[in-house]
């Protein structure tokens, strides 16, 4: 019997029915994931807004809500509680964490939008300390609280969701819209605030106006809830049924037909903990450095402007703009060189040119404290804090296999983060008031940065490697 003529042509023609079918799904794919994208990042960003907002008022809500003598003890207490935040992300990593691997990525980014739209809320409206006493410190300290409970479970859900849309080869690119968002919500804040600081008077501005873009993030929280709705669920056993885009949401389509839901971990904390307690611990020590060179250079600096070089607020919140339009446009960038290069590669080299530069910046604005300089020095320590940023959050919910990614993602990170970020801005004012120095946040940049790069040697490389 002859086998080459009738089955090698059907099959040829099965092979070009299946390559047009794929070519004519592409476009598809493409555009669902690009929606994916963008209903992530703004989601996000509407979170980053929220609680970053904070840190461009710090001195006025340090005068309305902590009348301490002494102007650099105020600005340490309000600092101070926007680090109290802080506190609460490994709580809210933990719980709303778990809660993702169990419910959802969906359900656990929609329920963080809620809690953050209840901080904002809290804030928009908390009388002052003239008006109620020590109440009022007390309400911002509590809307902080539960702001940082929020973010700290949106930062693991929405990551893993990003690079579960992606591929093998494309991650480290999806994975740097988190990134992105966060630069938004900067570029926002950024210029809502030199918008109210340019028009308003500093009585009008003290009175009413730093109130302004709270409620603006508490009004938008709705908008970000509705558009998230409409993301596939990339959490085998949950929402069954729901029409996956292609990619990595098709394949976790696949995995829940094949895999029972009663499957997905019911304890997803005890099993991080006993069976990737290295993993949590060198992604805890990677993140040190990236986190506080993300508070430094893009939030500290507006607030190191103002108090410590006597620059004008509304021209020193440019330097806030600047080094967040710089993340937003090189974050892609980076995410795609560390899927053709390798995490470890960008990541080292980035952080090693970030300890050698700070040092001299600082130096720089110190020497001839103008805008002009101040902008080009948070420009270059800006694409250094993205290349380095970039990588390090897109390896840790590599680091973690898909029924526990968000728990691990968002444990490590708010551990990380907790306290060498939030109180970052705390440390670095504290260190300039007892050595004297203008110079004392440089080190504390340059410490962590150090001790961020001991664990990464005995880091695996993920880039182009499958993680599920």
């Amino acid at each position: 019997m002859d086998y080459s003529a009738t089955p090698r042509s059907a099959s040829a023609n099965g092979l070009d029915a299946l390559d047009a079918q794929r070519l004519a799904d592409e476009p598809k794919k493409r555009v669902g994931h690009a929606k994916a994208i963008a209903a992530i990042t703004l989601g996000n960003g509407l979170e980053f807004f929220d609680f970053t907002i904070y840190s461009f008022f710090a001195t006025i809500i340090g005068k309305l809500y902590f009348p301490v003598e002494g102007q650099l003890v105020q600005l340490m207490l309000a600092v101070g509680t926007f680090g109290v935040g802080f506190i609460m992300r490994p709580v809210g990593g933990i719980v709303l964490g778990g809660y993702a691997d169990r419910a959802g990525r969906k359900a656990a980014m929609s329920l963080t939008l809620w809690l953050m739209t209840l901080g904002s809320a809290i804030i928009a409206f908390a009388p002052t300390y003239a008006a109620i006493g020590v109440a009022a410190p007390l309400l911002v300290i509590l809307a902080r609280l539960i702001q940082g409970f929020a973010l700290g479970g949106e930062v693991g859900a929405s990551t893993a969701l990003l690079l579960e849309y992606g591929s093998d080869r494309t991650r480290g690119f999806y994975g740097s819209w988190q990134f992105v968002s966060q630069g938004m919500n900067t570029v926002a804040g950024s210029l809502l605030g030199v918008a109210l600081a340019a028009t308003l008077s500093p009585a009008a501005l003290e009175s009413w106006g730093w109130r302004v873009p709270f409620v603006i993030g508490m009004a938008m929280g709705p908008v970000g809830i509705y558009i998230r709705r409409h993301l596939d669920e990339t959490l085998p056993g949950v929402e069954d049924g729901t029409a996956a885009s292609g990619g990595a949401v098709a394949q976790a389509a696949s995995d829940t037909a094949a895999k029972p839901a009663a499957q997905v971990p019911s304890l997803p904390v005890r099993d991080l903990f006993r069976d990737h307690a290295r993993s949590i611990t060198t992604g805890v020590l990677t993140t040190i450095g990236g986190t506080a060179a993300n508070y430094i250079v893009l939030f500290y600096l507006s607030t190191y402007a103002i108090r410590i070089l006597h620059l004008p607020m509304a021209t020193a919140l440019w330097a806030a703009w600047t080094g967040a339009v710089v993340t937003v446009i090189c974050s892609p960038f980076a995410g795609a060189l560390s899927d053709r290069v390798g995490r470890k590669r960008v990541l080292w080299v980035s952080r090693v040119l970030l300890i050698l530069a700070v040092y001299p910046a600082f130096m720089t604005i110190n020497a001839s404290p103008t805008v002009p300089v101040l902008l080009a020095v948070v420009a270059g320590l800006a694409l250094l804090v993205t290349f380095t940023a970039v990588p390090n959050i897109v390896m840790l919910p590599e680091l973690f296999p898909r029924a526990i990614r968000a728990t691990g993602m968002s444990i490590v990170y708010c551990l990380g983060v907790s306290v060498f970020g939030g109180f970052a801005q705390f440390f670095a004012t504290w260190l300039i008031q007892i050595s004297g120095s203008n110079l004392a946040p440089a080190w504390y940049l340059i410490g962590c940065s150090v001790v961020s790069l001991l664990p990464l040697p005995f880091m695996r490389e993920t880039a182009g490697r499958a993680i599920d």
